[in-house]
């Protein structure tokens, strides 16, 4: 197969340039990222419509550049107080980014893949150079000198998943017809940049707010309980490793019991992710940090920046019917999204003064990050019992481990999504599932208890869904 590369530089101009302190939401995944040795990048891969010109691409590229600050900021390190360095952010009002163009053959389909899978991989692996790259890379794959794919890769410390989302919904103001001047036609933004945010967070009243977010933190730590140690891991090369999972039962499962208490879809997750926790680990109260997008705080919601950061749950299911469970986690979600926006040096304070306190490493590295497409809790996403046959589609579920990587987020971390990650994954004419990436650490759990807590996640909602005790959907499904 034929592949040529070249690079065109992508020249912007831009307002809201200045340099500042880092937000809360930024400073908390920079300070992941160090931790971690893991990038943390967003990457997105979408194909392209036949005939669209390279030269509209660099219009965009430059559109959305030119106007999200957050596109156009880097990093400066300065003496901290400690003796090290901190990061500062530095917005550029003008400057270059490159971008990529790959060409290859005509109606060469399996290079097109290999290319864009190929991108993929090297843009969520690759960290940025913070100091002198700009925080998004973007590639095209040519065929006969039209875009047939487009890859975009993001650093996280600057943009999050709600980001990037903003950032599809702003493309509408583009020209597609004028390429750069798109910007010109385009209305003003509303929401504030992040300079701005973080001069907002640095006032009393973000103090306050952090200390109030931290006091929630500590109040959910304190009802933590000595757990078992788990069965002893057997660490495995490279040290984590992933299980992947397709549901149809469960998502309908899932429906099923929101339509039956009103909650939200993922407080029914939480709820099945928490007795399954007591089942297999023998773990409650359970504890999972959850995603907090923060789009709800004003101004915040069209904002393009990183200011999600995680909220922490605490489910304890003892006594307890499932439905009484899902309450339970309704209430521990809305409590730590309240409560999800914070110093992230307050909080990491507050955990190590935990840990100081118990005499132990106090671990609560498990993440449960509900990222499918769904309604807000309590806007109807159930749906009733009787639409979808839960026990007859039970036998589609499919569980098997792939990646396998030296570094993660944790000891414990769940995604899960309403399409696969990986595209290659996709089942066609299949009932709606869901999608779980189940990253563990192998220092810490045997991999055949991160199967049983998947399997048990599976069966406790779908019992739930069937009125049936646990266990029982087994038969019910095979006949």
């Amino acid at each position: 197969m034929a592949v040529t590369v070249q690079e065109i530089p992508v020249a912007f101009e831009g307002d809201g340039s200045g340099v500042g302190e880092l937000t809360w939401g930024q400073l908390g995944i920079w300070r992941r990222t160090q931790q971690t040795g893991r990038t943390m990048n967003l990457v997105v891969a979408v194909p392209m419509a036949d005939g669209t010109p390279v030269a509209e691409l660099v219009g965009m590229l430059r559109f959305l550049v030119g106007r999200h600050p957050a596109l156009r900021t880097r990093l400066r390190f300065v003496p901290d107080a400690d003796g090290g360095r901190r990061p500062m952010q530095v917005v550029a009002g003008s400057g270059s980014v490159p971008l990529q163009v790959v060409e290859i053959g005509d109606d060469d389909d399996a290079a097109a893949a290999a290319v864009v899978d190929e991108l993929r991989s090297q843009y969520e692996l690759e960290f940025f150079d913070y100091e002198h790259e700009f925080p998004v890379r973007m590639a095209v794959v040519t065929r006969s000198e039209s875009a047939a794919h487009l890859v975009i890769g993001y650093s996280h410390v600057f943009v999050d998943g709600a980001a990037i989302r903003a950032l599809s919904r702003d493309l509408e103001h583009f020209d597609r017809s004028g390429g750069a001047a798109g910007s010109a036609t385009a209305p003003p933004l509303t929401s504030p940049n992040a300079l701005e945010v973080a001069q907002a967070q640095a006032t009393a009243a973000g103090r306050r707010q952090s200390t109030r977010a931290v006091r929630h933190w500590a109040a959910q730590l304190d009802r933590l309980t000595d757990w078992p140690t788990p069965d002893e891991p057997q660490e495995q090369e490279p040290r984590h490793w992933e299980l992947v999972g397709y549901s149809p039962a469960m998502e309908l499962a899932m429906r099923a019991v929101a339509a039956r208490t009103g909650a939200g879809t993922t407080h029914v997750l939480l709820a099945a992710y928490a007795v399954a926790v007591s089942r297999v680990f023998g773990r409650d109260p359970g504890v999972a940090q959850i995603v907090v997008g923060n789009r709800f705080r004003p101004g915040f919601a069209e904002l393009v920046s990183q200011v999600s950061q995680h909220g922490i749950c605490v489910v304890d299911v003892a006594g307890a019917e499932f439905d009484e469970v899902v309450a339970r986690a309704e209430k521990a979600v809305t409590g730590a999204c309240f409560a999800g926006y914070y110093d992230p040096v307050e909080c990491d304070a507050l955990l190590e003064a935990a840990a100081a306190s118990r005499g132990r490493a106090l671990d609560i590295t498990w993440h449960l990050n509900d990222r499918r497409d769904k309604t807000g809790a309590g806007e109807g996403d159930g749906i009733a019992p009787e639409v979808w046959d839960v026990a007859r589609v039970l036998p589609l579920s499919r569980w098997y481990w792939d990646r396998k990587t030296p570094v993660f987020d944790g000891s414990l971390f769940i995604q899960v999504d309403s399409e696969p990650l990986v595209p290659s994954r996709h089942v066609p004419d299949a009932p709606p599932a869901v999608h779980l990436e189940i990253w563990t650490d192998t220092r810490a759990f045997a991999l055949r208890q991160v199967e049983a807590l998947a399997l048990e996640m599976e069966a406790v909602v779908v019992a739930a869904a069937l009125g049936v005790a646990p266990g029982q959907h087994e038969v019910l499904a095979h006949g």
